[in-house]
């Protein structure tokens, strides 16, 4: 099976660390472009180094490099804001996108919970880094329980948060948000981001918070632990800070949540850490790491089904 040509806008930290994990471990795609807008861009820079066509003039550019006609896929790595001009223009040439902004014109995708069901969408979103690390747990529960409430804590070191994370702080949350109850599966979803400026930089932190009824301790914990395998397939440093911790709600002192009401049942968390591969990006940056490793998980799914 011949590979599906693909390419990257983007050619900060998130764009780099996806060229390097295409390049260096192959499967369904051949990378053979990547976009920037700075000349100096370092991404670039590498790009060219390992014989990938680049351009420093934006999405125009790459519509005029020769390789243009064959590409399939493209990931966009850039801006929520920019994302909307960049898929307006691939889309109209028939080139399948993978969406890595919180722009979310695609339907939320996060592998291990429903990938399968958007490989023939033109546009999917990869959510948030936050996202991708706490709704496959969110989904756990859900899986086994009805869950009202979940809440997400995304902690990141501050190192780790470049440019692009920062001007998208809003987006972030709400798209993450979004997702915890598009695709998690609750009936309210809240995410929270903290960038952390501690010294040595710590690794990516998640704290998930469900309150949910209908299922036991047992059946919760093994769903969680069973998703936390699913999760180590494509991110190997994904696991368990320690055993998941429960709490019981009954009717006689149940749990006050504003702007929802009461709640009885169980209070479940589930604490992480996201430690990265170390590809391109230092390993504290787990945070950046799983969402290229989930948008490459996609990309290579899609790749599959184009080919076939």
């Amino acid at each position: 099976m011949s590979r599906v040509k693909a390419a990257i806008i983007g050619s900060g930290n998130i764009g780099t660390d996806l060229m390097i994990k295409m390049l260096k471990y192959p499967q369904n795609m051949e990378l053979v472009a990547v976009v920037g807008i700075d000349p100096a861009s370092e991404g670039l820079a590498m790009a060219r180094e390992r014989g990938v066509a680049t351009t420093h003039e934006g999405i125009e550019g790459l519509r005029k490099l020769d390789c243009y006609k064959d590409i399939r896929i493209v990931f966009d790595a850039t801006s929520a804001y920019a994302h909307k001009l960049h898929d307006a223009a691939l889309q109209a040439d028939g080139i399948r996108v993978i969406d890595l902004t919180p722009a979310a014109i695609g339907p939320f995708t996060v592998p291990p919970v429903n990938m399968d069901a958007n490989l023939d969408r033109p546009n999917v979103n990869m959510v948030t880094c936050g996202g991708q690390a706490t709704i496959p747990m969110v989904a756990a529960v859900s899986q086994v329980a009805k869950v009202h409430y979940a809440e997400i804590v995304a902690s990141v070191s501050s190192r780790s948060a470049g440019p692009g994370t920062r001007a998208n702080i809003d987006e972030f949350t709400r798209t993450t948000a979004r997702a915890i109850e598009a695709v998690g599966g609750a009936a309210h979803g809240k995410a929270i981001i903290i960038l952390n400026p501690a010294e040595p930089p710590m690794i990516m932190r998640d704290t998930v918070f469900t309150l949910s009824e209908g299922a036991d301790e047992d059946a919760i914990r093994s769903s969680v632990e069973a998703m936390v395998a699913k999760v180590q397939r494509y991110v190997p440093g994904y696991r368990l800070k320690q055993e998941v911790q429960f709490e019981r709600f009954g009717d006689n002192n149940p749990l006050r949540i504003p702007g929802i009401g009461e709640f009885t049942g169980v209070k479940t968390m589930v604490l992480l850490e996201v430690e990265g591969a170390g590809d391109y990006l230092p390993s504290y940056s787990g945070n950046l790491d799983i969402m290229t490793a989930a948008a490459k998980a996609t990309g290579e799914l899609i790749a599959e089904r184009i080919a076939a």
